[in-house]
């Protein structure tokens, strides 16, 4: 995936990626329906600062979520289309897997909130899959485990919890 690009609807936003992803989640939690108007939303995790923004400026916008705290959603400020989202960290975006210019080759490591999933979508049985979330220690490859190592010494010094 590296060097994959991807932007929103309109071409005002586009991005490259500079890694391959730490993970992909397949997450069906009635949020992610409600945001992104779909039965789940496929998001790539990546360091930030792996994610290049090439043109445009994506607007962060704070959206609500059912557990009272806020998603940032970072859009395009011409067609509105979710670009990425961070979920409290700024260190680590979730690049929206249907921005991709190639979007079939995002295929998710891991399905989550699968207690919400909608009836009709089947599941592949080779895939890992939650009722809600799971322990990334116990799921991600080494290499995977490193990349968040290193965000975590990174909030560390920043002083972040």
């Amino acid at each position: 995936m590296s060097g994959c690009e991807g932007g929103c609807a309109c071409g005002t936003v586009r991005y490259r990626l500079a890694s391959e992803p730490i993970f992909i989640h397949c997450c069906h939690c009635l949020n992610c329906q409600r945001q992104t108007g779909s039965a789940f939303v496929i998001n790539l995790l990546f360091e930030t600062d792996r994610v290049e923004v090439l043109t445009g400026e994506p607007q962060p916008i704070d959206v609500p979520r059912d557990d009272g705290r806020a998603q940032r959603v970072f859009r395009c400020p011409s067609c509105q289309v979710a670009v990425f989202s961070e979920y409290g960290w700024p260190e680590l975006r979730f690049v929206r897997g249907g921005t991709l210019d190639k979007p079939s080759a995002a295929t998710p490591d891991v399905h989550v909130f699968t207690r919400s999933k909608v009836p009709w979508v089947e599941l592949p049985n080779d895939t890992p899959a939650f009722d809600v979330y799971y322990d990334s220690r116990t799921l991600w490859p080494a290499a995977s485990l490193e990349r968040l190592d290193a965000i975590l010494t990174l909030r560390a010094e920043r002083g972040a919890a």
